[in-house]
């Protein structure tokens, strides 16, 4: 009756270690009410930035490319806080950010494909009748 486990002990010890391991599983960490509300604040600044964008009536790569920076920076501190992403494993968090970053990287690599695909067309073919 006195079976071996694989770390050498016997069924009695690992049940009475069972009821310490979910006495520690229980207790998870709360944040304070004070970080929630200083989230909502900078993405209400931000969505007011954002806003402010359109209101001051920029126009071209000024306003894209501001509007994408307070889309990034929103959406990151949503993922970071309220996806608590900032207190996972550094591994996860890669497997969560990592992607979308690539994603943008080779739709950049796209643009400029794009690009040079259109010039080397209009040289060879002309712009046509």
């Amino acid at each position: 009756m006195a079976e071996a486990t694989a770390n050498g002990l016997g069924q009695h010890a690992l049940h009475a270690a069972a009821p310490a391991a979910v006495a520690r599983a229980d207790v998870h960490q709360q944040h304070p009410i004070k970080l929630y509300l200083v989230v909502w604040a900078w993405l209400f600044i931000l969505s007011t930035c954002s806003y402010l964008v359109d209101y001051f009536g920029l126009h071209g790569y000024l306003r894209w490319s501001l509007i994408l920076i307070f889309m990034i920076l929103k959406a990151g501190l949503i993922v970071a806080v309220f996806m608590h992403m900032a207190w996972e494993r550094l591994a996860l968090a890669y497997a969560i950010i990592l992607p979308p970053i690539l994603v943008l990287v080779f739709v950049t690599m796209m643009v400029f494909e794009a690009d040079y695909t259109l010039f080397t067309r209009l040289a060879f073919f002309g712009a046509g009748p």
